[in-house]
């Protein structure tokens, strides 16, 4: 089987804070588990590196554009390697392979007759000198009376023009802009609507997409699919490739989404491999993003890919909600956030990684709380699953040198977990991250119970044989433990399996252990819980 994989690409005009690991972090789940499985997986990303932000932070540090895009694209790299992303390609978008691929799909575009010029008005600031790109226009929402962008608005998720806004604003200098008229090239989106139909109705037969993408897509479509201009008067970017409008830049609206091919083709040029397979009607493809990318996933990637006559629609779209921070949205204008570099300095990437999928905001909006944070990681992943871990190994230290007892695994514990690789994996592969993570963890507690009902610091003076056999099923279940939580785990599966002497990780249940163990320590220490009140005071200081 070959499985694609698409995370949304980062903008590189800031670090990244807790509520962008939270929509990404499914794009990883789903990679180590396939690979786990020995499917084929392709799982690609990368910054994106294009568009006024980027340039407007350069002014006010002085430095460059290449400058910021270069530091915060280092920084994603980084922060992704450190929080154990698997990806097989993470590029960015302002790479000359990129902006080659981008202006391909924009030819091929114009070729198929799905792509046309046309005389519009558009938001220009005199002040500023320049045309405004949508998301800097500022004013109210036609539709839902709140303060919107010009692009979309947040409350209602309503597509917009900047020209509909009311009460406009330059973002840049708080001026109201001028309205003129200029020429540009529009994507025929409304040609789409029929074959787009048909992919949500298949979503919502099959239930590959998240109830939001559902939802969100239908009621685009019923209100009537409407052209978007795909080209800009913008510095930078990537040039318009038709003679005569090279000054004009493609637009976000093809130009992002369509990283995701760039960077399968880039992968394909830097492995010597053919990445055809993963474009192919019988590969799976997910995408993996937050809501506020839905209608990108959901309308204008299928749409563009039609239009270049590549029928691999997307099967499944994550489309993560909201993670609130302390019950109040993230704020990265008022330093309302927790950001990903601070947050790596002082805690394990697998507590992260716990925390954000057993809370994750899946089908509705979760609150990220410090002290939440700390609590889980002290009573589940240390006194739950490394309590479990470290009492059985040491135990085996101390009472048999190291060396594993033989025994026999008890029918019960054996069903169970085989049922676990059957449920857990079902839920991965359907996008339920958090009911196969409470799965595997029911599967600890279940342990830990027989751990303490069978009292094997007694067993070893009263009866050996019987703490052999407690002991050796509590190993099996270590190392199946280790296996199931790869995917959501990877630092500590690694560390249980360096004592067990062994490199792999696969998907099927095992019932054999190795002649020994070696190296054994503690998987987790514990967080003192005075850290609480140390990050909320460094938090509410931050934003003030």
């Amino acid at each position: 089987m070959n499985v694609f994989i698409g995370g949304a690409w980062p903008y590189a005009n800031g670090s990244l804070h807790l509520g962008h690991i939270a929509s990404l972090l499914p794009g990883d789940i789903l990679a180590r588990y396939y690979r786990q499985r020995g499917e084929n997986v392709l799982y690609v990303s990368g910054s994106d590196c294009n568009g006024t932000p980027i340039a407007i932070r350069a002014k006010q540090e002085g430095v460059s554009p290449k400058e910021i895009a270069d530091r915060y694209h280092n920084e994603f790299d980084d922060n992704f390697k450190r929080l154990g992303f698997s990806y097989d390609c993470y590029t960015r978008t302002d790479s000359e392979h990129h902006h080659k691929t981008v202006q391909q799909i924009f030819l091929d575009l114009i070729n198929n007759g799905y792509i046309y010029k046309k005389e519009i008005e558009q938001t220009y600031c005199e002040s500023c000198e320049q045309f405004l790109p949508d998301r800097y226009v500022e004013g109210i929402c036609p539709n839902c009376g709140q303060p919107s962008r010009g692009d979309q608005c947040d409350y209602c998720s309503t597509m917009l023009d900047p020209i509909d806004l009311l009460e406009k604003k330059c973002k840049l200098c708080g001026n109201t802009p001028a309205i003129r008229q200029t020429e540009h090239f529009y994507f025929s989106l409304t040609k789409f609507k029929e074959p787009l139909t048909n992919l949500v109705s298949r979503a919502k037969k099959n239930a590959a997409w998240r109830q939001n993408a559902i939802q969100l897509t239908e009621r685009y479509i019923n209100e009537g699919l409407q052209d978007r201009a795909v080209s800009r008067d913008l510095p930078v970017g990537i040039s318009v490739p038709v003679k005569g409008y090279e000054e004009k830049k493609i637009y976000v609206w093809i130009e992002a989404v369509s990283g995701y091919y760039s960077a399968s083709k880039k992968w394909a040029l830097d492995s010597g491999k053919n990445d055809s397979k993963f474009w192919s009607e019988d590969a799976i493809s997910y995408y993996v993003h937050g809501k506020d990318n839905i209608p990108f996933h959901s309308i204008i990637w299928p749409a563009i890919l039609l239009g270049i006559q590549n029928k691999k629609l997307p099967d499944h779209i994550v489309s993560n909600e909201y993670l609130t921070l302390e019950k109040k949205k993230i704020s990265t204008s008022r330093n309302w956030a927790v950001w990903v570099p601070d947050i790596l300095e002082k805690y394990h990437p697998d507590s992260l990684r716990y925390f954000l999928t057993i809370n994750a905001p899946e089908n509705r909006d979760t609150d990220f709380s410090w002290r939440e944070f700390i609590y889980s990681h002290n009573s589940e992943l240390l006194g739950g699953y490394g309590n479990l871990v470290n009492r059985t190994l040491k135990f085996i230290e101390k009472y048999y040198g190291g060396h594993i007892p033989i025994g026999s695994i008890k029918p019960d514990i054996h069903a169970k977990i085989k049922k676990a690789y059957q449920t857990v994996g079902k839920s991965i592969e359907g996008g339920h991250f958090k009911q196969a993570l409470e799965e595997v963890f029911s599967l600890v507690r279940l342990t830990n119970k027989y751990f303490d009902e069978q009292k094997p610091w007694k067993q070893i003076a009263e009866n050996k044989s019987e703490c052999d056999q407690t002991i050796f099923n509590c190993t099996i279940v270590i190392l199946n433990l280790a296996q199931l939580l790869a995917p959501f785990l990877p630092f500590s599966s690694k560390e249980i399996n360096q004592m067990f002497a062994r490199s792999e990780f696969t998907w099927e249940s095992t019932d054999s252990v190795p002649d020994k163990i070696t190296g054994v320590k503690p998987l987790f220490e514990r967080i003192d819980v005075k850290a609480i009140q140390d990050e909320l005071e460094k938090l509410n200081t931050q934003s003030n």
